[in-house]
């Protein structure tokens, strides 16, 4: 845990814009997690993996908004310091457990969804999500990829039972993330590659494989080969 870089940039809020890399899994995410938090999310609420805890103002129902991650994140806003899979809280003590693109940098997934059915009261959710297609990012921390079978699996494995997962864009989104990926992460350094690059941005082409993509999703929705994946399970 020692060696994790403090203060690493993290999402700070959920605005939405086509010039953003991520927005073909953000708008379908932030969807989705608005509508889990609405209707699931409420009392005492803990989020393992808080960064900057950017989707706070989306839990209306919730009383207190206990934050948890494995360092202070870059806005100082982690109430407890610890790893997912052991956290320093009683027994029963949360109505809801939050936790979003954090399980696939934890080490033994299936641990942080025991810890988390732990620490809920019988009757409260678990609203997890995580990632189908991703790069690696925040390497070496950076382990698994799941489909919907597999954190169906996990989620039982670990005492819940399965109220809804939800698929986060569908294969046309999927295909206009990773073209976004190899233009940013794989065009050569030459002069023609920086060239390249800089009118990706500044012709707002971007703007352009966002819109499209978006649009052919919308219009063609198959989510054999998504993004990503919000899930909602229920300590019983």
């Amino acid at each position: 845990m020692t060696d994790r870089q403090e203060n690493l940039s993290r999402l700070s809020g959920i605005k939405l814009s086509k010039k953003n890399s991520a927005y073909l899994v953000y708008k379908p995410l932030f969807r989705d997690l608005q509508i889990a938090t609405a209707k699931y999310a409420n009392g005492r609420l803990l989020d393992i993996g808080c960064g900057n805890k950017p989707y706070r103002d989306l839990m209306t129902n919730v009383t207190e908004y206990i934050g948890c991650d494995i360092i202070q994140s870059s806005n100082n806003c982690v109430d407890i310091i610890s790893q997912a899979a052991n956290i320093p809280v009683d027994n029963n003590s949360f109505d809801t457990v939050f936790s979003t693109q954090t399980i696939e940098h934890v080490e033994d997934h299936l641990a942080m969804c025991t810890e988390a059915h732990r620490v809920l009261k019988n009757g409260g959710y678990f609203i997890v999500s995580g990632p189908m297609y991703w790069p690696h990012h925040e390497e070496p921390y950076d382990f698994f990829r799941f489909t919907k079978h597999g954190f169906k699996y996990i989620l039982e494995k670990a005492g819940f039972e399965i109220v809804d997962i939800k698929a986060n864009g569908g294969s046309w989104a999927t295909a206009g993330q990773s073209l976004i990926h190899a233009i940013e992460n794989h065009v050569p350094k030459t002069v023609i590659g920086k060239v390249f690059r800089k009118l990706f941005y500044k012709l707002n082409i971007i703007v352009l494989i966002n819109w499209s993509f978006d649009r052919l999703d919308t219009k063609n929705y198959n989510e054999a080969n998504t993004i990503n994946f919000v899930c909602v399970a229920k300590k019983v």
